[in-house]
């Protein structure tokens, strides 16, 4: 081992503190950091410098997994000499700033005696805890991390910068609890923080308060206020039993487990200001599996099992890597990811003169973005890709090119969804005149253009046009493909959406009520077309106030999706909001989450429809003079009879 001080040039970058914590041991936060580091120092032809710092003074253990034992001196001894360059500038005449006054200390005492390199075929190097000689623990009990803070609250910061310049990764194993060193480690040095759980709740309660002290601190505090981004790493995981693995990941009401998944959910979407947020896809791939060879003494998996397959620990920490080493936010999903790695990939070859046919894999990933984040209704992202996506393929195809027209179709649909219906309206036209031409008029490609169109005419208040083209649309799908292809029933549904916007309730229920119980027995009856369907059959019969019909099918969305999605998947939601609606307006009790009340004042949030407009926020207009609660009077198990008789015609209104 090296016992001379270490001399590395700074790097061409700034490199990144990344802090693991564990609020109780037993995690395998150690072992999680170990091997992380390594796969780190593989990169880039292992050129890459990566430095393990061992900061859990009260039990080190971070050398046992390189057999490093030689009594150099670690992060203690380097305190110590910090405390005594301070105690000898408090003496001198001089005032200096915090930071100016934190360089110069660092600087007196040096980093590179207090680090050793630990892998002869890589750049990877670790600071141990300290010196273990007979006085480190009566050294450690008189080291005041608080008192050496308030002597120079900056000297930590700029301590991980300074390493920072010459480390592309500088990973703390931090001290567990509550203590003042373990806020040090997490709070004060990191630009990422990793918090390291077993599913039980000492574990999870501990890391939320941790995780909101944390971002909190880096909120209030003005020297502080640096990006915070936070990677839950669920540990100890049992792969052999389903069942509880999925109670405590999504929770079970019934066993009184909320579920990591939800609280990590909800504790990012507090700390980040976000409305909602999803870690479906971050859980799928992130999660450090119970194994047996690795539950005995200090072994690395990345140099045991390095094939990677899925069921190895290698793979899981690469998943990780995915998105801590790519700078991603977990709640980003890893087909977003690998899209956006993709796409980064391309453009660097083309800066450094990569050949011209790299530019349509690039529209077409940046088109598969777009996709991605259309579906997320992340509209701005999606508008940005599909451009650059239709300017690619222009450039290097031709304005007619069918990719290019994909292009065109996708951002034509993001431009409606904002509003932007002229700029829709002239692109779908171009369109249709383009595939109508090359394809002939009666084209499915052709047909889904022009249907397109009618539904930006009909939101453009349009709705005789939008009718004429649709009705020719329907009648052509009619005639090739049948009364119940789903093009066909697509095209049935999209035409009652333009008899609601027009106001004609009557015809669009009975085209509804059709598309429903054909989807139902095509699909099933809780297919997500089907609940689409549903859900518009439900808003315009709360249109024509037959209140407790639209509540019933509500009430089935939202039950089905619960089922489906789970209680905080944005469409259960607005099926949750929307169902809360129309019992308001019954005086029936308002459901909330999972049984939760849900205050009156909030329900309109988030239930607009895409394709229903403002419809549930209409005023309600009775029928034919009645009363509302005359408007529906058939027994209740006949409600959702909207979903079985409707193959059959419907009684004439009353």
């Amino acid at each position: 081992m090296d016992i001379t001080a270490l001399s590395l040039p700074p790097l061409t970058g700034t490199g990144e503190v990344v802090t693991f914590y564990s609020y109780k041991g037993g995690t395998g936060r150690t072992m999680a950091l170990s091997n992380i580091a390594v796969l780190l120092a593989r990169q880039q032809n292992a050129t890459t410098p990566v430095l393990m710092i061992d900061w859990d003074l009260e039990a080190p253990g971070l050398h046992h997994y390189f057999d490093h034992h030689d009594d150099k001196p670690g992060v203690l001894e380097l305190f110590e000499a910090c405390r005594e360059q301070l105690a000898r500038r408090r003496k001198g005449e001089a005032a200096l700033d915090g930071d100016e006054l934190a360089r110069e200390v660092l600087a007196a005492v040096g980093w590179e005696q207090y680090v050793s390199r630990v892998d002869q075929g890589s750049q990877l190097y670790l600071m141990r805890a300290g010196r273990f000689d007979d006085s480190y623990g009566e050294r450690l009990a008189a080291m005041h991390w608080d008192e050496l803070f308030n002597s120079c609250p900056a000297l930590f910061r700029c301590f991980a910068d300074n390493l920072a310049r010459h480390f592309r990764y500088v990973l703390v194993d931090s001290r567990t609890g509550r203590t003042d060193s373990a806020g040090i480690c997490t709070t004060l040095l990191p630009r990422k923080l990793v918090v390291v759980f077993t599913p039980n709740r000492q574990s999870l309660e501990g890391v939320q308060a941790l995780v909101t002290r944390a971002t909190a601190y880096r909120r209030s505090h003005e020297d502080e206020q640096r990006p915070l981004m936070v990677y839950p790493l669920p540990s100890r995981i049992e792969m052999s039993d389903s069942v509880q693995r999925a109670q405590w990941r999504r929770g079970d009401q019934q066993q009184r487990i909320q579920g990591y998944q939800p609280i990590f959910e909800q504790l990012l979407s507090s700390c980040y200001g976000m409305p909602q947020m999803s870690l479906d896809s971050y859980f799928d791939e992130v999660q450090l599996q119970q194994t047996r060879t690795f539950a005995y003494g200090e072994q690395l998996a990345v140099r045991i099992d390095q094939g990677g397959d899925r069921f190895s620990l290698t793979r899981t920490f690469e998943a990780l890597l995915d998105w801590l080493a790519g700078g991603y936010f977990p709640w980003q999903s890893s087909r977003e990811i690998h899209l956006l790695a993709s796409i980064g990939d391309a453009r660097r070859a083309l800066e450094e003169g990569g050949v011209r046919a790299l530019s349509q894999p690039l529209a077409r990933d940046l088109n598969l973005l777009g996709e991605l984040y259309r579906r997320e209704g992340r509209l701005r992202q999606a508008l940005t890709c599909f451009e650059e996506s239709m300017t690619l393929r222009q450039r290097g195809l031709s304005e007619d090119h069918p990719d290019t027209l994909a292009s065109k179709s996708n951002l034509a649909s993001v431009l409606r969804l904002q509003g932007q219906l002229d700029e829709a309206q002239f692109l779908e036209e171009c369109i249709v005149e383009a595939r109508a031409r090359l394809l002939g008029p009666e084209h499915l490609d052709t047909l889904a253009a022009r249907a397109n169109l009618a539904a930006t005419l009909a939101q453009q208040g349009r709705p005789a046009e939008a009718l004429t083209i649709m009705d020719a649309v329907l009648e052509a799908y009619l005639r090739l493909l049948g009364p119940e292809h789903l093009l066909t029933l697509a095209c049935k549904a999209d035409r009652a959406d333009i008899l609601f916007r027009r106001g004609d309730s009557e015809p669009a229920r009975a085209a509804q009520e059709q598309v429903l119980a054909a989807r139902k027995r095509l699909l099933g009856a809780e297919h997500a077309d089907t609940l689409r369907s549903k859900t518009a059959l439900a808003c315009t019969l709360l249109r024509m106030q037959e209140l407790d019909a639209a509540s019933s099918l509500f009430d089935a969305v939202y039950q089905a999706q619960l089922r489906r999605l789970g209680p905080d998947h944005a469409e259960t939601r607005k099926a949750r909001a929307q169902l809360a609606d129309v019992r308001a307006q019954l005086g029936g009790p308002v459901v909330g989450r999972i049984g939760e009340p849900v205050l009156v004042p909030e329900l309109h949030q988030d239930v607009a429809m895409a394709d229903y407009g403002d419809a549930l926020s209409r005023q309600p207009r009775p029928r034919s003079g009645r009363h509302p609660s005359d408007l529906w009077t058939r027994a209740t198990e006949e409600l959702m009879a909207l979903d079985g008789h409707l193959s059959v015609g419907r009684p004439p209104s009353r």
